[in-house]
This record gives structure tokens, C-alpha cells and sequence, in this order.
């Protein structure tokens, strides 16, 4: 198996130095005027927006967010030149300068921002991004966070982008107190733009018997157009990966202005690029989630919908929580009539791994409480959330209850005996496994005598957040995480009867919600991991057709059997160069690294192999221009 994954990291290493390469990004905007002391070189192919070390004391281009911050050139302090931007007033620990890129950046571009910071002592600082939706809603996201020891911490190549529909940006510098900052060497770039591998196996259609494959992706990991055609090739089904969160999609100054106790206002504007992307491209997506203890703002558990209310009763909350399915239902059909939401997670992650429910408590004291255990005094919530969902989701649309460590047994035991419960009462029609796993644990063993529980419920499984981490980033490391994905999937495989949709949470390793240890099948350079080969190796992609009307959307899989290559005479078919009868991305890479690392006379020993694409009895640069044409279609 390891000398295997060992042949598909160096094919998918050429692979990726052929077919990736960067393409250098042009725009319409010069870099800043105060630029003086610039890091970052310009052979990669991008471009300086703005930079500069403030050497000539202009810091006119930040402002303060809390408007009370003094921002200053100084000669205090200087990573490097004389000078540094110093910031001090802060009268809260997000009081700090900000950037506003509207009028420097373009939407949909992937750009990187570089800086050192300090503080006076010993500090975690953060770099942040924020913005306003179409319906005024201000959004953060932090990007990265350093600690500072009164030394300067650096930030290098962090990137961001931002969708069309959104204004007011700013990058935004923080810390956890109200301590003096500062700043130097600053510098926004445009970020490498990399095309993804054409000639590799799409997952959706290497699986298309067996399940619907699945991406998890937010708002700003939309935004670059190669994302967006990594999501085209692979997948056929979304999942929103905060933007239908429950604070995402309640509207806390509609809801108090409308007097009412009991109904809270939705508001979809956080959602609507995902959405536009999914109905414009017909393609079907997970809801997530309706009812969550975390995620979900204090006030909505609170009187009067005030963080400073107390805590509501047991027929408030049950009032609150039918309403605020119905127009969560209700908002989506009427502005999305034509996307196929045919999955919400309605509960989520509501056990321990012991069995028993959260504690009770608001998301200001502790992440891990439960405002519905809070209100309910127990997990009592959880079938009237199915009873409403049940009640207002559209017909097609199936019902889960969602968690994470699913494969712990008292976990495993109390979601089956509370599945088996609601769907004698007709209320649920799944299980999510979320399987945000680690190369050394659990086993593939334990993985799979969970899923061999939750099939005997006889409920639909989905695998709902996938993803596998290591914190080895070796060779060998990545072989192990290609080993534990390929049993995962082997598993899945081995139950497809019982399971409709696997979906991958995240794209690429650098936007992971766990980026620090790599867990996805893709690179930053939207390359394939050697995980990826692992849970392809040996498939063969079925193709699939879809249609799409004004009002409905149908997906038609179809088996073709499609003859390739002129066989020589001698049962080996033309350019299949790993011999697994199928002509694909696999036997280019190959070709590709033979012809690179093999010297003449090894390429005069590899004939006989098929290697010879163009039948003229030599192996040269020409056999892989052919093959190459071959896979494209020309």
C-alpha cells in the first residue's frame, strides 16, 4: 500500500507542477502611496495592492474601529526601517486600526495580507476581517491569531477574499486587552490563482453509485473562481458552513422591533451567495442546522429577545422554536422556490460522549452549555424540534439528527435509542455522522461498528462532516491519512445501501476549519493529496447527465462503458500505463513522471508498457501531448 500512495504522491506532484501552475493576476489598482518597505517578491506572479513600512509617517490609510484609538507613526518601536504605526487609547480589546479594502480590492479575488505586531507585554493579537451583507448585517472572521511576548509576532500570507455583494471591508487588528499596539510592515498582495487538475477522476461520478459527495463551504471560501470549479467537478452537494447557523439567520434588531415574544424574524442575506451559487448551478444542498445549543445567541432563550432578559419558560420556548422553523422553511421557499434542500440537520450535537445531555447555561458562560437544556431542564426539545421541522419542511426534504464523536458507545447507544423513538413516531429519517476523525483515532474498527448501529435503526446515514487530521505532514504521515481515508470510505462503500451523501467539510486544506493539520482530500493549491488518490484508486467513474427546468431540478446517473486507447496486439490497451483498464488522469501522470526521471534506455524497457500513445515504437514528449488530447476530447 505505501509504495502505491508513494506512486501517486510523486504523479500528483508532476501532476500538479504541469497543470497548476500560478497564473498571475492583473488589476486596476496601484499600490498605496505611503509604500516603502515591501517583503514579498514578485516572481510568483502576483501584486502588490497596497504596502508599507511607514517610513514616511503616513497612517492615514487605518482608522480606528472603536473611534477613540490614537493612530500614530513612531519611531518607539521598528521591525524594520525607523518606524512602526502605533496605536494606543484602546478603550476595549476591539478597539484597533483597520484597513478598508472596497477600493482597493476586487470582489471574488483572492488576495494575501502580510504584517508584524506587537504589544507591550504579553498578548494574543489577531488579524480579522470584516464586513456588511446587503441586508446591513456586519460579519466577522478571524483569520489568524499570534501571541506576543513583547516581541513582534508575524503574519505572512494570510489569505482572504470577499464575495460581490458585500461592502464596507476591513482587515482589523485586536488584541485581549486594551494594551498599546504596533504595527509594521504591512503589505495586501494579490494571492497565486492556481487552475485545478482537469485530468483526475471527478469524485461525485467516481461515486455516483453509491452516494451523493458532498463539500461543506462558507461565504469567503466561495469567493475565488477556482474554488468554484473545484466544487463544479467533484460535488453534488453543498452544506453552508455558518451561513444557516441559527445566528446567522436570526435577526436580532427585526425580532425586538417587532414587539413580538414569541416570533423571531429570519433574515437570509448572510446566505444568499452560497445560494445563489447552489440554485444557478442546480446544485442540491444540506441544511445546517436548525436547533443548536452553540452558535445560537443568548437572546434568543431571554425576555423581550434581550441579552439582559431572564430566562424565558418551557411555553415561550416551544412557541419560539415552532415559529422559528416555520419562517426559516418559509423564507427559503420563497426565495429559493428552486433549490433542492434535500437534507436539514434539525438537532444538533445535543449528547456528550457519555450519553447524558449538556448542562444547561447560555454561550456567555460556557460554549459547551445548552440554552434549550437551560429552558427544558433536560433533552425533552429534541421531538418537538422534529415535530415542527416534520410539519413545515417541504415533502422531499429528509429530516437528521447530526453529532460528532458518534463512535463513542454511550454516545453511539443514546443517538440510536433516540432515533429509534422518534421514528416510531414517524419524525425522523436520518442519522449525521459528522466523522471529524484523526489518523490515530478512532480506528477504521470502531468507526465502522458505529456505522453498523445507526444502520440497524434502519434510518438513512448521512457522513456529514468528513475529514481526517495528522500532524504529520511527511510523506509517511500523508500515507497514513490516505490508509484511514480509504478505510472510511471502503466502509461506507461496504454500507451504500444504508447511506445517501458523504460530504467533505471544507474544500482545501488551508480554509479547514482545522487548517493546522492538514485533514482534506485537496491542497491550498488545489492540488490532490495522496488521500484523494487512495479513495479513487481503482473506481471507475460513472458519467452523469443533468436536467434543469424553471421549477423542478433531476439528476439522471447513467453507467457508460466507454471503449479508449488502440490495443497493439498484445491485450494492453494504449496509454492505461498502471493497467487498471480505464485510460485516465492516473496513466498522464505516470507518463509524465517516466518521461521526466527515466533515462533513455529505462524508456526503451517501458515500451512494451503502453506508454507508446502514439504507436510510432518511441516514448517521448509526443506520447504525452497524445494522451493528453485524449483526455480532453480533442
Amino acid at each position: 500500500m505505501k509504495k502505491e500512495i508513494r506512486k501517486r504522491v510523486a504523479a500528483g506532484v508532476l501532476s500538479a507542477v504541469m497543470l497548476c501552475a500560478a497564473v498571475p493576476v492583473t488589476t486596476a489598482f496601484a499600490a498605496g502611496t505611503a509604500a516603502s518597505v515591501v517583503s514579498a517578491a514578485e516572481d510568483d506572479g502576483t501584486t502588490q495592492i497596497y504596502g508599507t513600512g511607514f517610513e514616511d509617517g503616513d497612517v492615514s490609510a487605518f482608522t480606528g474601529r472603536g473611534g477613540v484609538e490614537t493612530i500614530t507613526a513612531t519611531t518607539e518601536q521598528a521591525y524594520s526601517g525607523s518606524y512602526s504605526m502605533c496605536v494606543k487609547d484602546r478603550a476595549k480589546n476591539w478597539n484597533g486600526p483597520q484597513f478598508l479594502l472596497d477600493d482597493k480590492c476586487e470582489a471574488g479575488v483572492q488576495y494575501t495580507v502580510s504584517a508584524v505586531a506587537k504589544t507591550e507585554w504579553y498578548n494574543s493579537i489577531k488579524l480579522s476581517m470584516e464586513y456588511t451583507d446587503a441586508s446591513g448585517e456586519r460579519h466577522y472572521s478571524n483569520l489568524q491569531a499570534q501571541t506576543s511576548n513583547g516581541d513582534w509576532a508575524t503574519f505572512s500570507g494570510i489569505k482572504f477574499s470577499f464575495s460581490e455583494d458585500v461592502s464596507k471591508v476591513y482587515l482589523y487588528f485586536e488584541c485581549n486587552d486594551t494594551a498599546t499596539m504596533y504595527i509594521d510592515d504591512f503589505e495586501v498582495r494579490t494571492a497565486p490563482v492556481y487552475q485545478i487538475q482537469k485530468d483526475i477522476p471527478s469524485l461525485k461520478d467516481v461515486y455516483a453509485n453509491d452516494f451523493k459527495i458532498g463539500t461543506a463551504v462558507t461565504t469567503e471560501e466561495l469567493a475565488p473562481q477556482s474554488t468554484k470549479d473545484l466544487i463544479a467537478k467533484h460535488f453534488n452537494s453543498i452544506t453552508l458552513g455558518n451561513e444557516l447557523k441559527p445566528e446567522s439567520i436570526l435577526d436580532k434588531s427585526a425580532t425586538q422591533a417587532s414587539g413580538s415574544e414569541t416570533e423571531p424574524v429570519i433574515n437570509l442575506a448572510s446566505a444568499r451567495t452560497i445560494l445563489n451559487y447552489c440554485r444557478d448551478n442546480n446544485i442540491p444542498v444540506r441544511g445546517h442546522v436548525l436547533v443548536w445549543h452553540s452558535q445560537t445567541p443568548d437572546w434568543f432563550f431571554k425576555e423581550g429577545f434581550q441579552d439582559s432578559g431572564d430566562w424565558v419558560s418551557k411555553d415561550i420556548m416551544l412557541q419560539r422554536m415552532e415559529n422559528y422553523i416555520k419562517n426559516v422553511f418559509a423564507a427559503l421557499e420563497e426565495e429559493y422556490p428552486t433549490v433542492d434542500f434535500y437534507a436539514w440537520d434539525v438537532v444538533n450535537e445535543a449528547w456528550l460522549d457519555n450519553g447524558s445531555p449538556r448542562t444547561g447555561g447560555g454561550q456567555s458562560e460556557n460554549a459547551n452549555y445548552s440554552g434549550w437544556v437551560k429552558v427544558f431542564g433536560d433533552n425533552s426539545f429534541i421531538e418537538p424540534a422534529f415535530e415542527y421541522a416534520r410539519k413545515y419542511a417541504p415533502k422531499n426534504t429528509k429530516l437528521y439528527y447530526n453529532d460528532f464523536n458518534e463512535y463513542m458507545p454511550q454516545k453511539t447507544d443514546a443517538i440510536c435509542k433516540m432515533a429509534l423513538e422518534l421514528k416510531e413516531k414517524g419524525l425522523i429519517d436520518g442519522i449525521g455522522m459528522q466523522s471529524h476523525l484523526d489518523v490515530g483515532f478512532p480506528t477504521v474498527s470502531a468507526y465502522k461498528k458505529a456505522l453498523a448501529k445507526f444502520a440497524e435503526t434502519g434510518l438513512d446515514i448521512q457522513v456529514t462532516e468528513l475529514d481526517i487530521t495528522t500532524s504529520d505532514t511527511s510523506e509517511a504521515g500523508f500515507e497514513k491519512q490516505a490508509e484511514m481515508y480509504k478505510g472510511i470510505m471502503d466502509a461506507c462503500v461496504e454500507y451504500a445501501d444504508s447511506i445517501s451523501a458523504v460530504v467533505f467539510w471544507g474544500t482545501t486544506d488551508d480554509k479547514s476549519w482545522r487548517a493546522a493539520k492538514s485533514p482534506l482530500l485537496f491542497n491550498e493549491d488545489y492540488t490532490a493529496k495522496p488521500a484523494f488518490y487512495s479513495i479513487v484508486e481503482g473506481k471507475e467513474p460513472v458519467v452523469t447527465t443533468t436536467s434543469t427546468s424553471a421549477t423542478t431540478s433531476e439528476t439522471t446517473t447513467e453507467t457508460t462503458t466507454v471503449t479508449t486507447g488502440t490495443t497493439p496486439g498484445d491485450d494492453v490497451i494504449r496509454g492505461d500505463v498502471n493497467h487498471d483498464g480505464m485510460l485516465n488522469g492516473f496513466d498522464l501522470a505516470l507518463m509524465r513522471q517516466y518521461l521526466l526521471n527515466a533515462s533513455a534506455d529505462d524508456r526503451n524497457l517501458i515500451l512494451d508498457s503502453s506508454v507508446d500513445m502514439n504507436a510510432d515504437n518511441e516514448f517521448n514528449i509526443q506520447d504525452v501531448v497524445t494522451m493528453t488530447k485524449f483526455l480532453l476530447g480533442e
